[in-house]
């Protein structure tokens, strides 16, 4: 018969270790505390001040009454103004906008001709980005709501007061937004994860001691680690793309450089931070917990999920410190909107500068740890 004294004696020693187990202990708290915060907190569908730019070619009163109430619906925000459609474009494929507003010259003789019952055609254009369906289709329905300026009221005919030009994805396919965000996901969870055991692996299997007898400096250690790698990251872009491709008819990439460039710079930022997360991780275990804790918020807080305009402005700020977040942005430009590295230039110096600072505090504390 089970003994309820040695039961009880073994469960107090599993409480002891637990309790003993910092990390693990702090995982238990932290990562129920975290979704709860992120999913009650963070996480919203509701899009508001979507980054959006105006091309007022018309520059009249009435034109830019029109701008002012549509930004007090905190759909958009008109945080850009361009002198032609042409710049706008070029502003929403390097995704710095994710709307524009277009008023042509002859605004006010359309408004009154609208009103007259003459012209039935739109008397405005919106220009959404179609890659984010979530954040199109919220601009796209202030193109339906009836115009009421000085006196010229649409509301008796208020069907295509706004044409809506989708972008880059046109029919609208969440597959299309999914598929390229989903690389960001699977790198972060492989790349961290891997490296961030590689090194507490050497140390359970006891080969640390053998490594700290060679001549190797901690830099070159933690550049051996990461290395092979980079091939694994680039072998699973490939199967993701390829696969995404074929089955959901997502587009490829106009410019395979920028892919390579901004794929190799998230890569070698989530190496590098799982380099970090092995020299304070003592165990595998603690290692996969430690991961685990960064992967939730690159998951929910990246954009990959939900619009990152929808988010409090707290939430955008934990969202630009993780490399995900970037990355996200950067795939999507590149593989949807053929956007070309060099006009990602932020997120390129944040994910460069990441993983170098990144490096040195790895090796840093890897060298103190070996003193």
């Amino acid at each position: 018969m089970p003994s309820l004294r040695r039961i009880n004696a073994i469960m107090f020693k599993e409480l002891r270790q637990l309790a003993r187990d910092r990390i693990t202990f702090a995982m238990i708290v932290m990562i129920p505390l975290i979704q709860l915060v992120l999913f009650g907190y963070a996480i919203n569908t509701d899009v508001r001040q979507v980054p959006s730019a105006v091309v007022d070619l018309a520059g009249t009163a009435q034109s830019r009454q029109l701008i002012y109430d549509l930004e007090a619906s905190q759909v958009v925000q008109f945080s850009h103004r361009f002198d032609s459609v042409v710049q706008a474009e070029q502003a929403m494929t390097s995704g710095v906008v994710a709307a524009v507003l277009v008023l042509p010259a002859d605004f006010q003789r359309r408004l009154a001709l609208r009103q007259q019952g003459v012209l039935l055609q739109p008397v405005a254009q919106w220009i959404t980005d179609g890659s984010d369906p979530l954040l199109s289709g919220a601009v796209s329905a202030l193109g339906q709501l009836p115009l009421t300026l000085q006196g010229i009221d649409s509301s008796n005919n208020p069907a295509a007061v706004m044409q809506v030009v989708r972008y880059f994805n046109p029919e609208q396919r969440t597959a299309v937004n999914i598929v390229p965000g989903l690389i960001a996901v699977i790198l972060t969870m492989t790349m961290v994860l891997f490296t961030s055991a590689a090194v507490v692996r050497e140390r359970e299997q006891g080969n640390m001691e053998f490594l700290i007898t060679t001549p190797m400096q901690p830099l070159e250690l933690m550049l051996g680690k990461i290395v092979p790698y980079i091939a694994v990251g680039c072998i699973q872009t490939g199967i993701i793309l390829g696969l995404g491709h074929l089955l959901f008819a997502v587009p490829l990439p106009l410019h395979w450089l920028s892919l390579l460039v901004v794929t190799l710079l998230f890569i070698l930022a989530s190496l590098t931070l799982g380099l970090i997360i092995s020299t304070r991780a003592t165990t595998q275990l603690q290692a996969m917990q430690m991961t685990v804790f960064i992967l939730l918020p690159s998951i929910l807080l990246s954009g990959f999920m939900f619009p990152y305009a929808a988010m409090p402005l707290a939430a955008q700020w934990l969202a630009e410190v993780l490399p995900a977040t970037h990355f996200v942005r950067m795939i999507r430009a590149v593989v949807l909107r053929d956007a070309q590295w060099w006009t990602l230039s932020y997120d390129v110096v944040y994910l460069a500068g990441f993983t170098l600072v990144g490096l040195v505090i790895a090796t840093l504390r890897f060298k103190k740890r070996l003193d």
